[in-house]
């Protein structure tokens, strides 16, 4: 596996510094995540903004969908803010031959308990496994684009 990574932002890459200030969103956690998780495949990081996915746009949308195109990599895993993850899927839904996989945290990666790593893990194993298409990665399952949605009273991704 030749893995390329783009990063967006969102609840993964947060930082907050102290409990009562706004947070920002920080640099990528993920090369850093993966070098102390031993991971022992080539993969590449590609920044592609550092927002929280409410705050992206049709633009932004766009350019992730021609970094994911372009790049020479057969998996594209997107790391993503889980509110517009589902949006950004489907946009991504037109891209032919790869395997995409979009995943996030619900928790920021710097905080003890954060579901970050369970789901890097989660999405990097589908990326090995999957037949070319998009998904989403959360949560312990790997859900198909147009199948999940995010339900937001319980916080957690769903079949449809």
């Amino acid at each position: 596996m030749n893995l390329h990574i783009i990063t967006t932002g969102g609840t993964i890459d947060k930082i907050y510094f102290d409990a009562k200030s706004d947070y920002q969103v920080g640099d990528p956690v993920i090369g850093e995540l993966l070098e102390s998780m031993g991971a022992q495949f080539p993969y590449t990081v590609e920044s592609a903004m550092r927002k929280d996915s409410l705050e992206l746009t049709d633009e932004d949308r766009a350019q992730i969908y021609d970094l994911a195109e372009r790049c020479s990599a057969q998996q594209v895993l997107i790391t993503h803010g889980t509110d517009g993850m589902v949006r950004t899927g489907l946009e991504l839904k037109s891209i032919t031959g790869k395997t995409i996989v979009l995943t996030g945290a619900l928790q920021p990666a710097a905080f003890k308990g954060s579901d970050a790593i369970f789901n890097i893990g989660c999405a990097i194993g589908a990326l090995q496994a999957a037949s070319p298409g998009v998904y989403i990665a959360m949560n312990g399952q790997l859900f198909e684009i147009d199948k999940v949605r995010k339900n937001v009273e319980a916080n957690r991704f769903e079949a449809v």
